[in-house]
């Protein structure tokens, strides 16, 4: 209803498919084996190249920043555009720049701020790996200890019915 025109690329298999049912395919680009090993400023590179193969007027990067080892929190951060890195005059400061020299830093920046929301990610996903794996721990030594519980007692029961049986038995030959 506003005439925006937004699409979205998307890294990474599970919000591809979140996504996908949400939203239909309304997506530029996909980026499939990114997570399924550490990232490098290679892949975010990739990245950048693809983002910026396209037409657009703003983009927005949405990812989860690392907070602490038990919450991270959603953040969606802008990406430079030519038009605001032209408008910049510090970038005029020591060289003449035209338009490529604007592109490479446009893809440069894209890329730093791509490998930082990954890196970000990554952490926010360790994190979330490790916290489960711990209530794991945790979780298997509380059953651990009811069933070790329930064996103490069920053999306690069984040797308290033999010494009843004997003393039974005893009392009855007297």
């Amino acid at each position: 209803s506003s005439g925006i025109n937004a699409e979205y690329g998307v890294v990474g298999d599970k919000v591809k498919a979140i996504l996908v049912k949400t939203m239909g395919d309304t997506y530029l680009s996909t980026f499939n084996n990114v997570g399924k090993k550490p990232s490098s400023f290679t892949d975010a590179l990739d990245i950048a190249e693809e983002v910026l193969s396209h037409e657009f007027d703003s983009a927005e990067i949405a990812y989860n920043s690392f907070v602490n080892v038990v919450s991270y929190k959603p953040i969606i951060k802008p990406t430079p555009s030519a038009a605001n890195i032209e408008s910049n005059d510090a970038i005029f400061t020591y060289d003449e720049v035209d338009s490529e020299v604007i592109r490479c830093y446009q893809e440069f920046s894209l890329a730093n701020i791509i490998f930082h929301a990954l890196k970000e990610q990554e952490a926010s996903e360790q994190s979330a790996r490790m916290n489960a794996m711990e209530n794991a721990t945790r979780n298997a030594g509380e059953m651990i200890d009811k069933l070790q519980l329930q064996y103490n007692r069920t053999r306690q029961a069984v040797i308290t019915r033999e010494l009843i049986e004997i003393i039974s038995g005893a009392n009855a030959l007297d």
